[in-house]
């Protein structure tokens, strides 16, 4: 591909493109992307007091709060239980299940199903947190 396709620019453009066709925004005249763009650049500003104003809105807010909250909670129990249980049950936590593993051992390494469980659920709820957010654009677009 020539530098000419991948950075926008023709033999009368002068400016030096020192960028790589990977570059986020290539060096060339072509508009930033929209992550790139400061406030005053930006054309399609969100009116903020009015999508807190709506109801989708609270109920996304709402919706994220009822998932967030108990799984914060549930896994800082979680995480923090196996310090708690080493020191204040060393008996219990050096159990041996089987071989030289212990309960320790187990609950340690629960964690990481736990926390990979936690992020698939998460990610199921965020399919509805979309599908919420998308209503909420739309409406803000279609101008209702």
């Amino acid at each position: 591909m020539s530098q000419e396709k991948r950075f926008g620019t023709s033999e009368a453009d002068l400016t030096a493109s020192v960028g790589a066709a990977t570059d986020v925004a290539p060096l060339s005249r072509a508009n930033k992307p929209a992550h790139e763009l400061t406030a005053d650049e930006d054309v399609d500003v969100a009116d903020w007091e009015r999508v807190a104003a709506m109801d989708e809105f609270k109920e996304l807010v709402a919706a994220k709060r009822k998932f967030i909250i108990p799984a914060t909670v549930f896994f800082i129990v979680y995480y923090f239980a196996l310090p708690l249980l080493v020191g204040y049950a060393p008996a219990l936590m050096a159990r041996k299940v089987f071989g030289v593993v212990n309960v320790a051992y187990l609950f340690a390494l629960s964690q990481f199903f736990m926390a990979w469980i936690l992020a698939a659920l998460y990610v199921r709820a965020a399919g509805g947190f979309d599908a919420l957010a998308t209503r909420i654009l739309s409406k803000l677009k279609g101008g209702r």
